[in-house]
C-alpha cells in the first residue's frame, strides 16, 4: 500500500508548515501539495526526491510506512539520511516501554525502524523512569555479570551520540553484531568508533565503528526474571570488591606518576 498522501500531510503538520510554506520550500505550487495530500494525483519522482531530501527521510519509508500510526516519532541519523524511529504512547499521551522478547530479539535488527513491528511488541509503563524514550531488551549470556541471562535492561534512547559517556553501560544495535549490552568507552573523537567492554573479563574488548551503530540506549534500570542463589550473591560480592579495588589501584598509579 502507498502511504505517501497521508505521510506528506502528516509530516507537513508535524513541522507546523502550511501548504503554502511547504510549497515554497520545495519550489512547487500550493495546489500541487493539496493535490498530493488529497490523493487526487501521484507525486512525481522529482517531488519525491525533493521531499525526501527536505525531511532527510528515505523514499521507501515515505511510500511503504504509515507514519501516522504513531502519535509522535523522531528519527535516527544514519549517515546523510534519517531512519524512522517509532514512539508509541497510550491514551494519556504517555510513552510506553516496548519489550523486545527474548525469542524475537534476533528479528529486532530487521524491525527496529518498522512502526508495524514496534506496534505489535508488548508494552509496559514504569512511571518512576526519567524523561525520555525507553525500551526493554533481553540479556543473553554472562558477559555482563552479575546481570543474569534472561534479565531485561531498560534503556533510554540516546539521540545525540556526543552524549555517550565512557564507563557507562548501553544496549547497542549494530549492523554486524546485532543487539549487545556492553560497557562503552567513547572513542568517537579518537577513531570514530566505540570501544565495547564486558564486565566479565573472560570476554575480549572490541571496537565498533560509529557508522555501524544503528541505535544506542543508555542503561536506566534492569529487571531480573530469576532469583539469585546465595552462592551467586557471594561471587557477585567478590567480583564487585575486585572491580572497586582495580579502580583504586589505577587512581593510586596515576597519583604516583
Amino acid at each position: 500500500m502507498n502511504y505517501i498522501a497521508t505521510n506528506i500531510k502528516h509530516l507537513r503538520k508535524l513541522k507546523k508548515l502550511s501548504q503554502e510554506r511547504l510549497a515554497e520550500e520545495l519550489n512547487v505550487t500550493r495546489s500541487r501539495i493539496g493535490s498530493y495530500e488529497e490523493n487526487r494525483s501521484a507525486p512525481t519522482i522529482e517531488f519525491l526526491i525533493a521531499f525526501s531530501d527536505y525531511y532527510k527521510t528515505p523514499i521507501d519509508i515515505l511510500l511503504r510506512n504509515d507514519l501516522t500510526k504513531t502519535k509522535d516519532f523522531s528519527f535516527i541519523q544514519l549517515k546523510n539520511q534519517r531512519v524512522l524511529f517509532p514512539i508509541t504512547v497510550d491514551d494519556d499521551n504517555e510513552n510506553l516501554i516496548e519489550i523486545v522478547p527474548t525469542k524475537a530479539s534476533a528479528g529486532y535488527l530487521a524491525g527496529y525502524d518498522d512502526p508495524e513491528y514496534i506496534e505489535q511488541l508488548q508494552k509496559i509503563k514504569l512511571p518512576f523512569l526519567p524523561t525520555g524514550k525507553h525500551r526493554a531488551f533481553p540479556i543473553k549470556g554472562d558477559s555482563m555479570l552479575p546481570m543474569k541471562d534472561g534479565s531485561f535492561v531498560i534503556g533510554r534512547f540516546v539521540e545525540d551520540r556526543s552524549e555517550i559517556k565512557s564507563g557507562r553501560t548501553y544496549v547497542l544495535v549494530t549492523l554486524n553484531d546485532g543487539m549487545v549490552y556492553k560497557r562503552v568507552n567513547n572513542t568517537i573523537d579518537l577513531n570514530n568508533s566505540l570501544l565495547l567492554m564486558s564486565d566479565n573479563k573472560t570476554y575480549n574488548d572490541y571496537s565498533v565503528p560509529i557508522d555501524e551503530v544503528l541505535e544506542i540506549w543508555e542503561f536506566t534500570c534492569s529487571i531480573n526474571t530469576q532469583e539469585y542463589t546465595q552462592e551467586e550473591l557471594k561471587i557477585s560480592s567478590i567480583l564487585g570488591m575486585f572491580n572497586e579495588l582495580g579502580v583504586e589501584l589505577k587512581a593510586l598509579e596515576k597519583s604516583i606518576k
